[in-house]
C-alpha cells in the first residue's frame, strides 16, 4: 500500500538454490528501511550541513535553526509541552533511557524503580545497577498485570519513584494502557517513562498535558525503526531534571565556562549533547516524522492491525506451529512470536531467509526474562546456559510489519511455515550446516 515510499524495496537476495528473489522484510520491529524522502531531504539538506551551534557562517547557522527546530517537531509529533518539556538526541532509545537511569539518580535516591517482566533489557539493566528494582508480573499470556502494578504501588507506599514500562512489547506486540498506568503512578507520587521504541511507529502516543495525572513524565524512542535509520534516539522529560548536576558525557558544547579549577555547564539540552551532535540524524528523524504525518498515524495503525489480524488468521491453523500472543489485536502493534515444533527458532529463521528470502528474528530480542516467562521456562532450567554459554539458547522467531509490507508478501510466508512445518526433519538437517552467503 505504501510500497513507494520505501528505499530498497525490490533488492534480490540470493537462496540456497542460487537464485535471487526480492527480499521480503518482516523483521521491521528491530530496524526499518528508509523512507525515500528520507533520503531526498538528507541529499537537499548535504551542501548546506556544518557545524552548529558554534559557527557564525550561513551553513553554520541554518544547520543550527534546522536541528533546534527538530526539537519542536519531535514535541509536536508526541502532544509534549515545549515549556515544559526538554528534547535530547541521543543514538537510540538504550542510550536515551540509560542516560535518564543517570539524570535520575538524585530524585530517585534510596526509592524503587518499578518495572516489568516484559521489557527490553534496555529498560531493565539500566535500573538494576542503580536502584532496587521490583518487576510488574504479567498474565498467562503474556499481558501486564495492570492488579500487579497497582497492588506494588499500594504495598510500598510513596517509596516507588518511577514506573518504567514498555509502551508495547518488542515480543509481543503488546500495547500497555500507558495513560492508566501514569494515573496510577503519580496517585503514589511516582512517575512514569514510557520506552516508546515499538510504539512511536505504529501508533498515536500523547505526552497529555502536564496537568494531567495521565500526562506521560518521560518518553524514550528511536529514528531507526521510523524508517529514518541514521543514528538518532529521542529522551523527552521535564527541563527541571536536566538542569541539575553533571552530563554523563563531558567536553565540547557542554560547557559554558571552565577555568583551570572551574566548570560552569551550559544549560540543557547542549549540556546532555557532548560533541558535535549527529545533524543528519536529526534531518532525517524530522523527515520522517512528516512524511508519517502526511500519511497519517491512524491510517498506518489500522492497516498494520489488517496485516496482523490476516496473518495470525492464517498462521493459527498451521500445524506444528505454537503462537506467543492472544488473537487481540486492538490493543497490539505488528508483531507475531512463534515457534515450529520440534525445530530450533534459528533454524527456522534460516529456512525462511534461504528458501524464500523472507527476513524475520529468532532468539529472544534482547527481552530474556520475558521470553523465558513466555516459554515457560523455569529460573532453575536456566542454570545449565549460565554454566555452558555455548548451549543453543530457547528462543522464538518473530514477524514484524511496517506501513509498506503487502499481503501477497504475507501469503508467500504463510505458504513457505506449512511447508517447513511439514517437512521438519529435512530442514532441520539441511540447515543444521547452513550455506554461507
Amino acid at each position: 500500500m505504501y510500497r513507494n515510499l520505501i528505499v530498497g524495496l525490490n533488492t534480490n537476495v540470493s537462496l540456497s538454490n542460487g537464485t535471487k528473489v526480492p527480499a521480503i522484510n518482516f523483521d521491521n520491529a528491530a530496524t526499518t528501511p528508509p523512507f525515500c524522502s528520507v533520503l531526498q531531504s538528507l541529499n537537499s539538506f548535504s551542501p548546506w550541513y556544518s557545524s552548529i551551534h558554534r559557527g557564525t557562517g550561513c551553513k553554520s547557522v541554518f544547520s543550527s535553526e534546522i536541528y533546534d527546530n527538530g526539537r519542536k517537531i519531535v514535541l509536536d509529533f508526541v502532544k509534549g509541552d515545549p515549556n515544559f518539556h526538554e528534547v535530547i538526541f541521543l543514538k537510540n532509545a538504550t542510550e536515551a533511557i540509560n542516560k535518564l537511569s543517570y539524570r535520575l539518580k538524585e530524585k530517585i535516591g534510596e526509592g524503587i524503580v518499578l518495572t516489568t517482566y516484559m521489557e527490553h533489557h534496555s529498560n531493565d539493566l539500566p535500573w538494576r545497577d542503580k536502584y532496587r528494582v521490583e518487576y510488574v508480573k504479567i498474565d498467562e499470556h503474556g499481558r501486564l498485570l495492570v492488579d500487579d502494578l497497582k497492588a506494588k504501588l499500594k504495598k510500598h507506599g510513596g517509596k516507588v519513584k518511577l514506573v518504567a514500562v514498555t509502551g508495547a512489547s518488542n515480543v509481543t506486540g503488546y500495547i500497555n494502557p500507558i495513560h492508566e498506568i501514569a494515573r496510577l503512578a503519580h496517585s503514589y507520587g511516582a512517575e512514569i517513562l514510557v520506552d516508546g521504541a515499538q510504539l512511536v511507529p505504529h501508533s498515536p502516543i500523547d505526552m497529555k498535558p502536564v496537568s494531567s495525572k495521565e500526562h506521560i513524565d518521560y518518553l524514550a524512542f528511536s529514528a531507526h525503526k521510523m524508517y529514518a535509520p541514521f543514528g538518532t534516539g529521542v529522551l523527552i522529560g521535564p527541563k527541571s531534571i536536566f538542569m541539575k548536576g553533571n552530563p554523563d558525557y563531558m567536553g565540547g558544547g557542554t560547557a559554558r565556562i571552565v577555568t583551570e579549577d572551574l566548570v560552569i555547564w551550559e544549560d540543557p539540552p547542549n549540556k546532555e549533547e557532548a560533541g558535535t551532535p549527529n545533524v543528519m540524524g536529526v534531518v532525517a528523524l524530522i523527515n520522517s516524522i512528516e512524511t508519517i504525518k502526511k500519511i497519517g498515524m491512524e491510517n498506518i495503525e489500522q492497516y498494520e492491525k489488517k496485516l496482523t489480524y490476516y496473518t495470525l488468521n492464517r498462521i493459527k491453523d498451521i500445524p506444528h506451529i505454537n503462537l506467543y500472543c492472544d488473537m487481540n489485536i486492538e490493543n497490539k502493534v505488528s508483531i507475531i512470536s512463534f515457534n515450529i515444533d520440534e525445530m530450533y527458532h534459528e533454524t527456522v529463521a534460516k529456512a525462511l531467509s534461504l528458501e524464500g528470502g523472507i527476513a524475520v528474528r529468532s532468539g529472544c530480542f534482547c527481552a530474556q526474562p520475558y521470553v523465558q516467562k513466555l516459554l515457560k521456562i523455569e529460573p532453575k532450567d536456566m542454570e545449565k546456559y549460565r554454566d555452558n554459554l555455548d548451549l543453543p539458547r530457547p528462543g522464538m522467531v518473530r514477524l514484524s510489519f511496517g506501513l509498506y509490507n503487502e499481503f501477497w508478501e504475507i501469503n508467500l510466508l504463510i505458504e513457505l511455515l506449512k511447508h517447513i512445518a511439514q517437512n521438519r526433519e529435512f530442514y532441520n538437517n539441511k540447515y543444521n550446516n547452513p550455506p554461507v552467503y
